[in-house]
């Protein structure tokens, strides 16, 4: 029974990376001596074992061989006979593809050093196409490890073009997609997520309402990149630099969704792109179960941003019933995620990339103005019943009308 260190701890490491957790495989070993040694079983379709003291995750070491279709489609032998180099060969890219004994010495014999010295993303074995939720991985390192140079092999795009193409991609299970998409968002460059599924063609199969953006003019005055898919990738880098969140950056990847159905004899103009945009993230959180508060959050970004834009333009009244629909006085800690997303979409032009964004400024502080204003305050001046509600709405207008007068005053 040997125990040896694998996949992106020992990639990180040799990277000079801070692994995000450790994964083990064993060797030589069986379920019944897993539980005798206290490990918890926790995988029912795979021999996955939690240690009793760190919990950190122990494999037997196995083989798989295709069955059906999609992700769960395979049948696991694991048993003591299987070997660690068998165990290797079946996982996705070379640099993962590496393990580390007890001792410190590697174990690589697909070559997974020689890739990671040379920045290439490259597939352990044919039977990568098995998988079609390769595909979405391969996107996600590309995406984590842009910063570092990496670039995918040719040989291994050409077997995801060629998954893309057989309808593998159609039999994944939808919490999986959206698992590697929130990965990908979290990563370092998530706009290379993007670029490799469209370079493979998965993006128009998993994510058809952001590939439809290509091709798609705006006006050059106010979008000198022209295409709309550029500018939502432009849009994402923003949103990149800007927030760690992973909810500001899907809704700078979506707030644009409904350009993509302008009728042709209006473009390049796109008035009233902001309805169909929500009416497509809402199909596509359904689809991909995206979690509600970041699927709550793009759709207020895409109803919103024109009038976020617009800030400076707008009566007090108005700003106020802006503030209303973004849900502002109920989730206040949601405000300052949705001007962000705004603040990436304005600057996500080409030349505009480092232009001041002060309508965010101006709504935080128009936000925290009406905030003030207590209906416990009206109360206590005897104001009672429906009239409250009116006060409030008189009083958080003066509120926004004062931070205003103090905004043209600068």
């Amino acid at each position: 029974m040997e125990t040896y260190l694998v996949g992106g701890a020992v990639r990180d490491d040799l990277l000079g990376l801070r692994p995000k957790e450790r994964d083990w495989v064993v060797v030589g070993a069986s379920v019944d001596d897993m539980l005798t040694a206290g490990f918890k079983q926790v995988g029912k379709d795979f021999p996955v074992f939690l240690h009793p003291d760190t919990r950190e995750e122990y494999a037997l070491a196995r083989t798989e061989r295709k069955s059906g279709h999609g992700y769960h489609g395979f049948q696991v032998h694991a048993s003591p006979d299987v070997t660690l180099e068998e165990d290797l060969l079946r996982r996705d890219l070379t640099i993962n593809a590496i393990a580390r004994a007890a001792d410190g010495s590697l174990i690589d014999p697909y070559g997974g050093q020689a890739d990671l010295e040379a920045r290439v993303l490259r597939h352990v074995s044919p039977a990568f196409r098995e998988d079609p939720l390769r595909v979405l991985r391969v996107a996600r390192f590309a995406a984590r490890l842009a910063p570092q140079g990496f670039t995918i092999a040719a040989e291994t795009l050409a077997l995801m073009r060629e998954l893309s193409a057989s309808g593998e991609l159609d039999h994944l299970v939808a919490e999986r997609v959206w698992k590697e998409t929130e990965r990908a968002l979290a990563d370092a460059r998530p706009r290379r997520y993007i670029e490799v599924l469209r370079e493979c063609g998965a993006l128009a199969v998993l994510f058809p309402e952001v590939d439809a953006l290509f091709g798609v003019p705006q006006r050059a005055d106010y979008h000198p990149e022209i295409d709309t898919g550029l500018h939502t990738l432009m849009v994402l880098d923003q949103a990149t630099r800007l927030s760690a969140a992973v909810a500001v950056r899907f809704a700078a990847l979506t707030h644009d969704f409904g350009k993509a159905d302008t009728p042709i004899d209006v473009l390049p103009s796109h008035h009233g792109h902001e309805a169909r945009s929500v009416r497509h993230i809402e199909t596509m959180a359904r689809r991909l179960r995206v979690p509600n508060d970041i699927r709550d959050l793009a759709v207020h970004v895409a109803r919103e941003h024109g009038n976020v834009h617009r800030a400076f333009e707008l009566r007090p009244d108005t700003v106020l019933k802006v503030l209303t629909r973004l849900d502002a006085f109920r989730r206040p800690e949601r405000v300052d995620d949705i001007l962000l997303a705004c603040e990436a979409d304005a600057r996500g032009r080409t030349g505009f990339e480092d232009r001041a964004y002060p309508q965010a400024d101006y709504l935080r502080a128009a936000h925290a103005a009406a905030l003030a204003v207590s209906a416990r305050d009206l109360a206590a001046e005897g104001i009672s019943g429906k009239d409250i509600g009116d006060a409030m709405a008189r009083r958080r207008t003066t509120a926004i009308e004062a931070v205003r007068r103090d905004w043209k005053d600068r």
